[in-house]
C-alpha cells in the first residue's frame, strides 16, 4: 500500500435480473437487458442501500444488465453528477451469448444520454478470446485487476455493479456458490470489502464486519481449505454445463 494512501471501501453489487436468467434456453440472448421484476429490485436496492451519502465512485461491467441496474439503483450517486465508469475486466466469465457483450459503438448509441465513461471499453472487449477468455486462469486475472484498479483508486467510497459468477472470483469467497444457479449471489445483493493490509500485489479483499454480519449473523467464516474445495466443485460444475474452461495451471 502506498504510504498515506488509504485504500478505499468496495461495495460490490449483482446485477437485477435479466432476461437470461428466466429460463436456460434464454441464455441464448445476446446481452439482454433487464425484466420489469428486474427494474423494480433497482428500485428496492436503492431503498435499501445504506451508503448513498458517500458513495464517490461508481463502476460497472459494460453489459446492459450491469449498467441499467447501475443507473436505477444508484439514482442518488447520479442525479448528483458521478459519472459511471464501464469497465471491461468486470464482465461475467462465460461466453454464452448472455454473458458476451455489445460493440462499444452500440453502447455509446445506447446510452448517449446517460453519463457514463466508455473510455476503458475497447474494441474486442467482448471477443471472449484472450484475456477475456471463458478460462479460469483468464478470468482470475481479471479480477486481480480490478482489485488492483479500485485499490489504486483515490476515493474512498466505490460501488462496482457485475455480475454473479465472477463475483466468486473478484472476492474468493466461494460461500454458497453451489446453492443457486450460478452463483451465490441473488440479484442486486450487495456486500462490502474492504482491502487487507497484507493484500499485496493480490490486493485481497475481506467483507466488513457489519457487512457479513448483517447477511450471515455469527456464522464463522470458512476455511482456507473450505474456501479451495468449494471453488473447486463450482468450477467443476460450470464446466460440465459447458459455461466455463477450466484452467490446466
Amino acid at each position: 500500500m502506498i504510504l498515506g494512501k488509504v485504500a478505499p471501501t468496495v461495495h460490490f453489487v449483482r446485477h437485477a435480473q435479466g432476461y437470461h436468467n428466466l429460463s436456460i434456453g434464454n441464455q441464448s440472448m445476446h446481452d439482454p437487458s433487464l425484466t420489469p421484476l428486474g427494474e423494480a429490485q433497482c428500485y428496492q436496492l436503492c431503498q435499501d442501500f445504506p451508503y448513498h451519502g458517500s458513495v464517490d465512485l461508481l463502476v460497472a461491467s459494460p453489459l446492459r444488465r450491469t449498467l441499467y441496474t447501475m443507473l436505477l439503483g444508484f439514482q442518488p450517486e447520479v442525479k448528483r453528477g458521478l459519472t459511471i465508469i464501464a469497465l471491461p475486466e468486470a464482465q461475467e466469465l462465460a461466453d454464452l451469448p448472455c454473458d458476451t457483450g455489445s460493440n462499444v459503438q452500440l453502447l455509446r448509441e445506447e446510452f448517449h444520454d446517460q453519463a457514463i465513461d466508455f473510455s476503458l471499453v475497447e474494441e474486442g472487449w467482448n471477443s471472449k478470446e484472450g484475456k477475456w477468455a471463458a478460462d479460469a486462469e483468464f478470468v482470475e486475472k481479471r479480477a486481480r485487476e480490478v482489485r488492483q484498479w479500485l485499490k489504486a483508486r483515490p476515493e474512498k467510497d466505490i460501488v462496482l455493479v457485475t455480475h454473479g459468477g465472477f463475483l466468486h472470483f473478484l472476492t474468493e469467497d466461494w460461500s454458497d456458490s453451489t446453492l443457486l444457479h450460478g452463483s451465490g449471489w441473488a440479484n442486486t445483493e450487495f456486500r462490502s470489502y474492504n482491502f487487507t493490509l497484507e493484500s499485496g500485489d493480490n490486493a485481497s479483499i475481506v467483507e466488513t464486519a457489519a457487512s457479513r454480519q448483517r447477511r450471515r449473523g455469527s456464522e464463522t467464516p470458512l476455511s482456507q481449505t473450505e474456501q479451495r474445495e468449494l471453488k473447486a466443485a463450482k468450477q467443476n460444475l460450470w464446466d460440465e454445463r459447458g459455461y466455463f474452461l477450466q484452467s490446466k495451471v
